[in-house]
């Protein structure tokens, strides 16, 4: 496992991917996620020659289409994708992930799973065709859920089917916030083969709320109050043989308070204390 950047997450703006990987390479993270489509307009080429400058790794890209949107927007997305994935392939970069919204008031259950296992089935094929894989991150928090009518995929063994109904290539992007909201435990991480998870985010959840009572867009750092056993979540994912990027994203207004530096600085302590503690 190694640590990764990805600056929208902590509340930290850059004028695009150079600001973000002298920011990586500055406070010592050892890759960035990125936007495939300022990666795109820079060149595959050019983007290589910046990350190896910085001596800084290209984690994973941010899945660019819109498969929650109306047919139209989602069509312009799939056609688009061919290209965009051609660039992450000349990166070597094989990982990309998304978030599943865990209710709908339009949709039933399965309504909802038919629509995104048919809208996300083409574009894992289009990936797939690039040995890419996509991560699908399931949204566990009870308060998410809330006064909306139809729940939908917010556990691990819901986000399975999912992944099975889209295709081989795909799999979790595993969240320690989310593994603690769903009341899951270290036998769901046992579960899981290392070619299963695609990519990691650890985080912490603030102290006074019951687990119920989590908010969402409320984080910690990781480490931070301890409230999330997040020594024993990497530990299960070394042991599963898990070795790609683990960023963090804590929705933390302290956090985002901060100086650019002093965020990134916060971020990377965290990441380290806790890899230390899991003896990553």
């Amino acid at each position: 496992m190694f640590t990764s950047l990805q600056p929208g997450a902590i509340g930290v703006e850059t004028s695009g991917i150079s600001e973000t990987l002298e920011l990586a390479a500055r406070h010592g993270f050892a890759g960035v996620h990125f936007s495939i489509q300022q990666a795109a307009q820079l060149g595959a080429n050019r983007l290589k020659d910046m990350a190896a400058a910085h001596g800084v790794r290209l984690s994973a890209f941010g899945f660019p289409v819109n498969f929650r949107g109306d047919l139209s927007e989602f069509g312009v997305g799939l056609e688009a994708l061919p290209a965009q994935v051609e660039v992450a392939a000349a990166l070597d970069v094989r990982r990309t992930a998304t978030w599943i919204v865990p209710a709908s008031d339009d949709l039933t259950y399965e309504e909802n799973f038919q629509l995104h296992a048919t809208r996300l089935r083409p574009c894992a094929d289009i990936l797939a065709d690039y040995d890419i894989r996509l991560g699908l991150e399931y949204v566990a928090p009870k308060t998410k859920r809330l006064g909306v009518k139809h729940e939908f995929v917010h556990t691990m063994d819901q986000m399975a089917d999912l992944c099975q109904a889209v295709g081989p290539n795909c799999g979790f992007l595993i969240d320690a916030w989310h593994w603690y909201t769903a009341h899951e435990d270290v036998t769901h991480l046992q579960r899981l083969s290392a070619d299963q998870v695609v990519d990691v985010h650890a985080n912490d959840a603030p102290e006074g709320r019951a687990v119920d009572e989590q908010i969402d867009s409320e984080r910690c750092l990781p480490g931070e109050t301890g409230l999330i056993d997040i020594v024993t979540f990497l530990t299960c994912l070394k042991r599963i043989g898990y070795d790609g990027p683990v960023m963090v994203e804590p929705f933390s207004d302290r956090v985002r308070q901060m100086s650019a530096d002093d965020a990134c600085a916060a971020t990377v302590a965290s990441l380290r204390q806790v890899f230390t503690d899991a003896g990553i």
